[in-house]
């Protein structure tokens, strides 16, 4: 069964830092691209960062740029997303996403990943 299993996320103070991570399984492509989005309410879902299983590299939004860092554990098979200084514009529900694909750009729609994780909320307050 093909499937991205999420964990992290929560609640944080601006400023904060939380940590998302990503795990497939059951997929059979031997090379693949993930990414990272999110969906505030009332927004559509737009991807913040990705990274190349094939080459590591990655991609980040300019919204996130110098705070979000994307990175995989190849022996745990996981994709990480580590969010520092967290602002309350980062509030949103963040999902991975795969594709069969070799690299990524960053500027991807939903539409160009075809599995999803669950989702997870992550909410920047005071």
């Amino acid at each position: 069964q093909r499937q991205l299993i999420e964990s992290g996320g929560g609640n944080v103070q601006p400023g904060g830092s939380l940590s998302l991570s990503c795990a497939p399984s059951g997929f059979p492509f031997p090379y693949y691209a993930i990414g990272w989005f999110r969906q505030a309410p009332g927004k559509e879902r737009e991807i913040i960062s990705c990274i190349s299983n094939y080459d590591g590299s990655t991609a980040y939004a300019d919204s996130v740029k110098g705070r979000f860092t994307i990175s995989r554990d190849n022996i745990k098979n996981t994709v990480y997303l580590q969010m520092n200084s967290l602002k309350p514009e980062d509030t949103a529900v963040y999902y991975c996403a795969l594709n069969d694909h070799y690299f990524c750009s960053g500027k991807e729609t939903r539409y160009e990943y075809d599995y999803w994780g669950q989702g997870t909320q992550v909410t920047v307050s005071s």
